[in-house]
């Protein structure tokens, strides 16, 4: 039987359930939901009619009422807004559900992109044994933050579990019943989570899916490419910033650290005493029950009574293998496959389960340097010279290069250099209990200079490693000007011998992390994505004159403004000019629980990601960018840069965000322990604003600017020019930028600007939402005669859909808010401000945003 193309999948698999589901969840014997129930499709008709008409937000919620509710009181008109709010969340908890269900249906688990696919071509083309080669040495590490895009509280995400479950079994009575319960569990938090409750949150995909999916695709390569033979690269494994990225976070202190670590530590344990247990039920025979029944004893306790447990991970592999053995020699290696899998798991995971990453400023690590110099010096020391402050910047490297001596970190009362000071002895400390891979990296964020790792260089040995530093340094680049410098930074590390010596230990690698976020945010989409091209290629090329690899980490966010988008694509395309023996990346908030929240979306996508870097290099038609095409794009680079920038520096730039936009409601969602800005002003300042809030805050305002602003212009002066057909000859023979062009389409399908075609009538930001809508239309236009598309999307109907089914469930969600926005505008010019109605619509508009951010499921 043929197999239906992917949209006809979509459309019985997750269209036609939503709707019977949903209309399931409409008559649930609750009067509000049944009330709401009845009046939200009647809510829904208005909007999608009103917006069509050319209508406002303001206009619509009042015809509305008008029409339908004219008895009722103010009062009850925002609480009914507010029960729309509520069912509209649960409506896109459904569908999530929904679309979790379907995935192996809707997705070809055995199709390009997956490991099966990737072995036949290989074998096909007789390159298997390159293949072999390439997965010996070839790693991808996806590294989870806690950054603040996930709004579904631990019980909710239970909720679509089960769902998920009951619907792909078509349990009608469980279904119901989840419904009921989803109907009855709030969603939102009262108060912040600290960065511990966000550790645990994240480790329970750790527990409950990565263990499985990770150990499940590992199994996989071992028996069908390498035939059943021990591999001894581990391929894939897990980073972990909660409890470890002190950047912007004051609220992760070093106990917070060993705490995380130490979670992490017990989690992975009990997993493996849950696979013993398993075993124990099959591996019944003479002299493997009885060693079984002491290594489940032992690993219970070491969950339990950890301070008390002397099991190690030697111990236990050393153990696994010699029932392994028995099992083989003995016993026909009945169940020989289980043991393998096992011990594949303690590969890949160790007794750390996820590396944890140490994460903070520069321009912190400076300040608490100095402090700690100045400590030093007033007491006495003679670690740093007297003269230390008036030497030129590399002589002060040249010092820290050879540092030499023992700090006593209680010595120091600022805060700031303690906690600073004693999270770099906390990653010792956990390497001796969990291993050395436990937590084995630093990343410096906003690295400018040379001096700035040294000054971490020093700390690190002073204060806990001394000459054995096992620890990586990784930079992390981030703005157009710190990603320009770059190269010439690691040049000088490179031939800094002390550093040299230092890399020589850690095996020639050099981690170096870039920032799409802060990229983006800084120089506009193209100028963004390119430059950080360029570095990589640049940072390559120096590194192998060294004979370093170069490992790149790249900071990636949900939404193509930030790095994501078709993130398999970006790698699969980069060409023999960027080192790609890792794929390292950051995954987040509803990024995580979209792309592998269930063991089959992880397993598919963790799949495409190892096959896009092994492609990358299999591939013998990836060849690198021709001089003409590499010209072009300098050029739309350029080009999409001034236009972003004159944008970004207009004089109501600020203002719009700050008062037009949901920017400062993000702060009252209480979804993550972090500031929502760097800076301590109440004035909005630009570069303080965080990443995740800034695009997320174009998202809510269906603009996503990030991630288009300046393609328009840039695409224009070439066709004003006469020379289309150049950018139309870059996009047909570069995949990179083919890559760029359907993510920004992706973005601008997200877009809606009817929802805020009022603001072209303000007297203030009229002429501003003019130059955005502007761009938003010529981006379209040019993108689409670039490609050849009648509609955006136009290759990707199953995910054109999704989106269309996405958005149409929000829109009364973004018309409420929209009209709740407006109300504050005008409460606020009133004579006389009446708080409490200002209270109750800025509750409407923060509540509004859970919805709309779940629903994008990649929106920041």
């Amino acid at each position: 039987m043929s197999t239906q193309p992917k949209l006809t999948r979509f459309r019985q698999n997750v269209m036609s359930k939503y709707q019977i589901y949903n209309s399931i969840f409409m008559t649930l014997p609750f009067d509000t939901i049944t009330k709401t129930g009845v009046l939200l499709p009647l809510f829904h008709e208005t909007c999608e009619k009103g917006f069509k008409a050319g209508d406002n937000p303001t206009t619509i919620v009042e015809t509305f009422f008008k029409k339908y509710q004219a008895r009722r009181s103010k009062e009850s008109q925002i609480n009914l807004l507010f029960r729309f709010i509520q069912y509209i969340e649960r409506q896109v908890v459904l569908f999530d559900a929904i679309e979790d269900a379907a995935f192996p249906i809707v997705n070809n688990m055995d199709g390009i992109g997956t490991l099966r696919s990737l072995k036949e071509s290989a074998r096909s083309e007789n390159k298997l044994e390159e293949l072999k080669h390439y997965l010996e040495e070839f790693k991808v590490r996806i590294v989870l933050t806690a950054h603040p895009t996930q709004f579904y509280p631990g019980a909710v995400l239970g909720i679509i579990t089960d769902l998920t479950k009951a619907i792909k079994k078509n349990d009608l009575l469980t279904i119901n019943d989840l419904l009921a319960q989803l109907g009855k569990t709030p969603f939102f938090k009262h108060e912040k989570p600290t960065p511990y409750d966000e550790a645990v949150s994240l480790i329970w995909y750790l527990e409950n899916v990565f263990y499985y999916s990770f150990g499940s695709i590992y199994d996989y390569i071992q028996q069908n490419i390498f035939d059943g033979r021990h591999i001894e690269n581990d391929i894939i494994n897990i980073g972990f910033w909660p409890g470890g990225d002190r950047d912007g976070n004051p609220f992760v202190t070093p106990e917070i650290t060993l705490k995380v670590a130490q979670r992490l530590r017990e989690t992975i344990i009990k997993n493996y005493y849950r696979d013993v247990r398993r075993l124990k039920r099959k591996l019944t025979f003479r002299g493997v029950e009885e060693r079984l029944n002491v290594l489940e004893a032992k690993l219970y306790n070491a969950f339990i009574t950890p301070e008390k447990s002397d099991i190690t991970l030697t111990d236990f592999v050393t153990e696994l293998e010699a029932i392994k053995s028995v099992v083989i020699n003995e016993h026909q290696s009945l169940y020989l496959d289980e043991i393998s899998s096992l011990l594949n798991k303690t590969h890949l995971f160790g007794f750390h389960f996820g590396a944890l990453d140490i994460r903070q400023d520069s321009r912190a690590h400076a300040a608490v340097f100095n402090k700690m110099v100045d400590g030093l010096m007033a007491a006495g020391s003679t670690i740093f010279p007297k003269n230390y402050y008036e030497l030129s910047e590399s002589e002060q490297v040249k010092i820290l290069s050879n540092i030499k001596g023992d700090v006593d970190v209680s010595m120091f009362e600022d805060e700031d250099v303690l906690k600073t000071l004693n999270a770099m002895k906390a990653i010792k400390t956990i390497q001796q209990n969990n291993g050395e891979k436990a937590a084995n990296r630093y990343i410096i964020s906003n690295n400018q200079s040379t001096l700035h790792v040294m000054q971490l260089f020093a700390m690190l040995k002073l204060v806990a490693f001394n000459d054995a530093l096992t620890i990586d340094i990784g930079p992390l680049f981030e703005t157009i000007t710190d990603l320009e410098n770059a190269p010439a930074v690691m040049e000088e590390l490179y031939t800094n011998p002390a550093y040299a010596k230092h890399l020589k230990k850690r095996g020639n690698k050099q981690t170096i992390m870039l920032g799409f976020s802060d990229g983006t945010k800084d120089g506009g989409y193209l100028m963004a994505n390119w430059g950080i091209f360029k570095a990589k290629e640049r940072l390559t090329e120096v590194s192998r004159k060294y004979d370093v690899t170069v490992i790149f980490f790249d900071g990636r966010g949900g939404p193509p403004a930030r790095g994501g988008g078709k993130t398999h694509q970006f790698y699969a395309s980069l060409g023999p000019t960027i080192e790609d023996k890792e794929v390292q990346l950051t995954i987040q908030g509803q990024t995580i629980s979209s792309n592998f929240g269930t063991l089959d979306s992880s397993q598919y996508n963790l799949e495409q990601l190892i096959s896009s870097g092994i492609l990358n290099r299999l591939n013998d038609t990836n060849l690198a960018m021709k001089k003409e095409n590499i010209s072009v794009m300098d050029d739309l680079a350029n080009l999409s840069f001034k236009a972003y920038s004159d944008f970004k520096n207009h004089s109501m730039f600020v203002p719009y965000l700050e008062r037009m936009s949901t920017l400062k409601y993000y702060a009252k969602t209480n979804i993550g322990s972090r500031p929502s800005k760097r800076g301590k002003s109440d004035k909005l300042v630009f570069e303080d604003l965080r990443a995740i809030p800034f695009v997320g805050s174009w998202s809510q305002l269906k603009q996503n600017v990030p991630g288009f602003f300046g393609v328009g212009t840039a695409l224009k002066y070439y066709e004003d020019q006469g020379d289309f057909e150049k950018v139309k000859d870059l996009y047909h023979s570069s995949n990179f930028f083919k890559t760029l062009v359907e993510n920004s389409m992706m973005s601008l399908s997200k877009s809606f600007f009817e929802l805020t075609k009022y603001m072209a009538d303000d007297e203030e930001f009229g002429g501003f939402w003019k130059i955005i809508y502007e761009e938003f239309e010529t981006s379209k236009r040019l993108l689409l005669k670039l490609t050849g598309s009648k509609e955006l999307m136009e290759e990707e109907p199953a995910g054109k859909a999704s989106i269309d089914v996405r958005e149409s469930i929000v829109l009364p969600l973004l018309t409420i808010q929209q009209y709740a926005l407006k109300k504050i505008q005008e409460l606020e010019k009133a004579e006389e401000r009446d708080q409490e109605q200002i209270a109750i619509y800025e509750k409407i508009v923060t509540r509004s945003l859970f919805g709309n951010i779940n629903a994008s499921r990649n929106s920041a």
